[in-house]
């Protein structure tokens, strides 16, 4: 999922779609787990990416999308970015 959403709308309110934003990033995410793993793989990983455009977004963990969202927001940005590449990954065992 690549996309740009605007944070201004002429009859919603910003926080509004804020939470919009969210509902269908966590959508995403959710439909994204549901899908068959390959072969040897445990679980789905994402690349997350958030920002005011693809060009200042900056990588960081998916369960810190939701608060960089509402910082661009206060930013006063008109547009945020978000990407989120879904890739299989096989989970590494603990060392003693």
């Amino acid at each position: 999922m690549k996309k740009t959403f605007p944070l201004t709308h002429p009859k919603m309110q910003p926080a509004r779609l804020v939470d919009s934003i969210r509902a269908e990033v966590n959508k995403y995410i959710k439909r994204e787990r549901k899908k068959k793993l390959p072969e040897g793989r445990d679980f789905w990983d994402f690349d997350c990416k958030v920002g005011s455009t693809a060009e200042t977004a900056e990588p960081l963990h998916l369960t810190a999308i939701s608060q960089a969202i509402g910082q661009v927001l206060e930013a006063g940005s008109e547009t945020c970015y978000v990407e989120i590449v879904s890739k299989p990954v096989k989970r590494l065992k603990k060392s003693d």
